[in-house]
């Protein structure tokens, strides 16, 4: 496809720095340098750019991006990293007019660069007798955060280029001198040109073998063996994002309170609490949420607090399926445990909830044809849902309520708020056994990983 402009994607010490100067050795590219580092325009130093200043840039970021893409013909782009400006990144990643330029190096390659960069003061070099030597030490712990950092960034590109149905050019390091990937690289952006000779304005700063890098190469090994380069121990999550459920989201009749529930959870009994907080019925708290109405809501009550409260994940498993299950609430969940898992009534409640445990697990890891819904999902899945609208100030626990929501409620100027009374046993002990248990880790190991269950 034709692209407007292009953005190479990259961090520190991955050699986009070369790379720009090799691509503005075509004839119809230009590359303008970090237009939105934090600390500067284009190059260090540098205090405006196409009569854009730092302070018009970061109040208006579109001005120098406008300003920028308006090359007169030529392919024009720039260089941008994770801490450049988030608006911007946000922009080019969406933007299918923007090519997209993946810059990648070696992380331990990058992380020891970074090193003797910061060490020396030197960032770029273009001639050798100018270069400066040092050794550095490797902290492990300090290249731990180093590579979760440059994963997550790419995870991110990917996603995002995988939701906007975009690809991009990933170029390593290595071959960023290439001149055939180079010469490939100007025809996917659309340029004609091509080039014979690379510029070899800059040269490589640290030729030496990694040991000779290290105060400390001993270090190197030991941090490498604890460092699970593959993932391998990830636990991998199949259950689909979930949007905010706002409509469920509950607010006091006067106290400036947004109750986040959890299906399945203790809903009722908190509604009820808040109802007598305030002294209405449960039916007259403000209710039935738009993103519209929560953000009146919210500008309207400074100083809410908004809270959720977390069930045990076998607890609120059984309560779904107890009041919505075996009640015909959840028909074709019921079809579904029927004709995966041989469901049948008759067999008895410890039975049949083994049976929806088993259909909970497939649901969530994609293996049914039915997505979760809130009230068998992940409770996990759920808070990232509210989070794209609201985050909670507090996240509780059902076991703790009592004493949590008397506190809350007292920091709201309540001095002798009413009790708050528990939901009623569901039975569950009369069924439970090693089976369900295991069960129940399985469907709902997010959750038991995330907020740390036990078994019960």
């Amino acid at each position: 496809m034709a692209f407007d402009y292009f953005v190479v994607l990259a961090e520190m010490r991955t050699g986009s720095n070369l790379l720009e100067s090799n691509l503005n050795a075509f004839d119809g590219i230009e590359c303008h340098g970090e237009l939105f580092n934090p600390g500067f325009i284009n190059t260090p130093g540098t205090d405006s750019f196409r009569d854009v200043t730092v302070a018009q840039r970061d109040r208006d970021p579109w001005r120098l991006l406008n300003a920028v893409r308006a090359g007169g013909g030529r392919m024009v782009g720039f260089r941008l990293f994770h801490d450049h400006d988030r608006r911007i990144w946000d922009h080019v990643l969406a933007d299918t007019a923007c090519a997209k330029i993946v810059l990648t190096r070696n992380p331990l390659d990058s992380y020891v660069s970074r090193k003797i960069a910061a060490a020396t003061n030197q960032w770029k070099l273009g001639d050798v007798k100018n270069r400066k030597q040092t050794r550095i030490a490797f902290d492990g712990a300090e290249f731990e955060t180093h590579l979760s950092r440059l994963h997550t960034t790419q995870i991110e590109i990917l996603h995002s280029l995988q939701t906007t149905g975009q690809s991009a050019f990933y170029i390593g390091y290595d071959d960023a001198n290439d001149l055939a990937v180079l010469n490939g690289l100007a025809r996917w952006l659309g340029v004609a040109s091509h080039i014979q000779d690379l510029p070899r304005a800059l040269k490589k700063q640290n030729p030496e073998p990694l040991d000779q890098k290290l105060a400390n190469p001993q270090d190197l090994a030991r941090a490498l063996a604890r460092i699970d380069r593959f993932d391998l121990t990830r636990t991998p999550n199949f259950e689909v994002r979930r949007g905010p459920l706002l409509a469920g989201i509950h607010a006091g009749a006067t106290t400036p309170l947004l109750f986040l529930p959890m299906r399945g959870g203790p809903e009722a009994s908190v509604l009820d609490w808040m109802a007598a907080l305030d002294r209405v019925a449960p039916a007259d708290l403000p209710h039935d949420f738009d993103q519209g109405r929560l953000e009146q809501w919210r500008r309207s009550h400074t100083g809410f607090r908004a809270f959720t409260v977390l069930r045990h994940p076998l607890k609120r498993a059984h309560a779904v399926f107890r009041n919505r299950v075996l009640t015909g609430d959840m028909l074709p969940v019921r079809e579904h445990m029927t004709r995966l898992f041989g469901y049948r009534p008759d067999e008895g409640e410890r039975a049949g909830f083994k049976a929806f445990l088993r259909f909970c697990d497939a649901s969530l890891s994609g293996q049914t044809g039915m997505q979760p819904w809130p009230a068998f999902a992940s409770q996990a899945a759920n808070l990232d849902g509210y989070a794209q609208a609201i985050l909670p100030d507090l996240i509780l626990r059902e076991d703790d309520l009592e004493q949590d929501l008397t506190a809350l409620a007292r920091r709201l100027g309540h001095s002798s708020p009413p009790p708050h009374r528990a939901e009623g046993d569901t039975g569950l002990d009369e069924i439970l056994d090693d089976d369900i248990r295991a069960l129940s880790r399985r469907a709902y190991r997010r959750d038991y990983e995330a907020f740390g269950f036990a078994d019960i």
